[in-house]
């Protein structure tokens, strides 16, 4: 599928989440019938196999596929940063994306390392969100407008997608997000974002449970809480995981800010995020409680909090050896090599 329905409203969203396509299980099933005649014990490369028969499931086809791998980057401001919620000013958003449009930060150095291209996505950085302690963070076309922005990221022809992103703020709006999607009590979810001190936990703890009081049952419709307390990047990479699903292409999410933002899928329908692994696992507290709720298991855990999409990037790098593993190896019938004693 390389040409995308137009969304213009978060019902043509809600529309397109009732009818997600599914895996490719005959694809699936030639991996899994392919992996147990490679020249090793079976079971012995462990969730690598696990994740070739996923990337064939979800490409819609065999074999598997890792040459083209797209890193996008999506970056917003949020007016929530007026309650002191951050350590760093607005103003370094847009400076991050200067430097990574110049290929000075961590995630171009990544990208260059496995082989993945870089995109960066700036949303309307002179137009930070709402202060969503005192209104909603965007109108319906501002969120529909990053949502389309992110799908319009996704190129044909891509084998993996990574997504990151970059926002002065974020992690509060990620905060807020996810309690909005599974409850909980604000203190819960919050951390330290880029290094706030203890005064900065408390303010970002007032604000999420400021927006949850605000914004009320409201907040119980996903794509109603993301308009809310959201912000356009997380918008964008909302927009860029569906648009993955409806292009077959298996997602890597990087950390706290992307997970809470994909997990909009999750809690519209069940198997929304079907598509997606979760790359790593952040030290944001919040992180670990959210993978519980979306009952995934991270590919890597190196207590890593920068965002970027630096935890995506490098777990492309390991999906990139388990398909290459996966297609690549001999056979025992190939290699001559006898196979397990009956």
């Amino acid at each position: 599928m390389s040409e995308l329905p137009t969304v213009t409203s978060l019902d043509d969203v809600r529309r397109l989440m009732a009818a997600l396509p599914g895996p490719d299980q005959a694809a699936a099933d030639e991996a899994a019938e392919h992996e147990a005649q490679l020249t090793k014990p079976a079971g012995s490369l462990g969730r690598l196999e696990a994740l070739s028969a996923w990337t064939a499931a979800w490409q819609g086809g065999y074999p598997p596929r890792a040459d083209n791998l797209l890193t996008c980057v999506f970056a917003g401001n949020h007016g929530v940063v007026a309650q002191g919620v951050s350590a760093f000013p607005p103003s370094v958003t847009e400076q991050m994306v200067a430097n990574f449009q110049a290929g000075g930060a961590a995630i171009n150095q990544i990208c260059a390392v496995v082989g993945a291209r870089l995109k960066v996505i700036p949303l309307a950085l002179d137009e930070p969100t709402v202060d969503f302690t005192t209104g909603p963070a965007m109108d319906e076309a501002a969120c529909v407008g990053a949502i389309a922005a992110g799908m319009a990221a996704l190129e044909d022809d891509v084998d993996i997608l990574c997504l990151g992103e970059m926002g002065i703020a974020n992690t509060t709006s990620a905060a807020a997000l996810a309690c909005s999607l599974f409850g909980g009590e604000p203190a819960s979810w919050i951390g330290a974002g880029t290094g706030i001190d203890e005064a900065g936990m408390e303010r970002k703890r007032v604000a999420v449970e400021q927006a949850m009081a605000l914004h009320g049952e409201a907040l119980a419709d996903p794509w109603e809480a993301l308009r809310r307390v959201g912000g356009r990047e997380l918008a964008g990479i909302a927009g860029a995981v569906l648009a993955a699903r409806l292009k077959r292409t298996p997602v890597l999410l990087d950390g706290y800010v992307c997970s809470a933002a994909a997990a909009v899928l999750a809690a519209d329908n069940e198997s929304g995020l079907d598509h997606c692994q979760l790359a790593h696992l952040s030290v944001e507290p919040g992180h670990r409680r959210l993978a519980d709720h979306l009952n995934k298991t991270p590919l890597l855990d190196l207590a890593m909090r920068l965002g970027e999409g630096t935890g995506a990037a490098l777990a492309a790098g390991l999906l990139r050896a388990a398909v290459q593993t996966h297609n690549g190896m001999a056979t025992f019938a190939d290699a001559g090599v006898s196979g397990k004693s009956e």
